[in-house]
Parts: C-alpha cells; sequence; structure tokens
C-alpha cells in the first residue's frame, strides 16, 4: 500500500485525484473518517472527473453521481444503479474499479485495485 496523503487533507463528502501505480484514483472521505477509493475516469464521458462527482445515497447504500451525465454509483462496490440509456465510451464497464484504502494513523494509503493482488 502507498501512502497518498493524511486524514485532515481531505473533506468529509469531497473528493480528490491522486495517481496511484499510473492510475487515477478519486478518493472520497466519508462519515466515521472512512476513505473509499473508485476510478476517476467516468465510463460514460471517458473524462477524468469522478472526484468532482456528489456523494449521496440511495437506501443504504453510499453513492457517487458523476459530474458529466449524472450517472449513479455504488461507492463500496462501483456498481453503476443508474445507467439512464447511456453506453459507456471506448468499450469500458458501466461499473467503477475500486481501490483498498486503508486509514491507518490518521495516513490514507491505497493499494490495489479491489480483486487485483500484487505481483
Amino acid at each position: 500500500m502507498i501512502e497518498v496523503c493524511v486524514l485532515e487533507d481531505l473533506l468529509p463528502e469531497r473528493g480528490v485525484a491522486a495517481l496511484v501505480g499510473g492510475d487515477q484514483v478519486a478518493l472520497f472521505r466519508l462519515l466515521g473518517d472512512r476513505v473509499v477509493g473508485v476510478q476517476q475516469r467516468d465510463p460514460f464521458s471517458g473524462a477524468n472527473v469522478m472526484s468532482r462527482g456528489i456523494v449521496g445515497s440511495r437506501g443504504d447504500r453510499t453513492t457517487l453521481a458523476s459530474p458529466m451525465y449524472k450517472q449513479v454509483f455504488d461507492l463500496a462496490t462501483g456498481e453503476c444503479l443508474d445507467d439512464l440509456g447511456s453506453t459507456p465510451v471506448d468499450g469500458l464497464p458501466a461499473t467503477l474499479r475500486t481501490w483498498d484504502v486503508q486509514v491507518v494513523g490518521g495516513a490514507v494509503l491505497v493499494g490495489n485495485p479491489a480483486g487485483r493482488r500484487a505481483a
């Protein structure tokens, strides 16, 4: 895992972008000082803008609305909850990749994308 910032650098429910191992990752500090990471690239527009999205909720799910075409994603799984009949660009999947993120001693550590092991 790579330390990318300290928790105090992140404002609650606001996103920031970080470059982690060549990937652009959008980090969000949630309630309870939990931090999650998803891909920065919006699969429906192709723009690297997800850190500018709006954090919200649907039922018990914490969500992120894309700032481009307003698709809503589950921040825990990356699942698109509302694709509005659009098709992702460049053959991208409609889901966001998620990253393993931990807060240890106030440091925000980002690991591999979820589901991918270190080589």
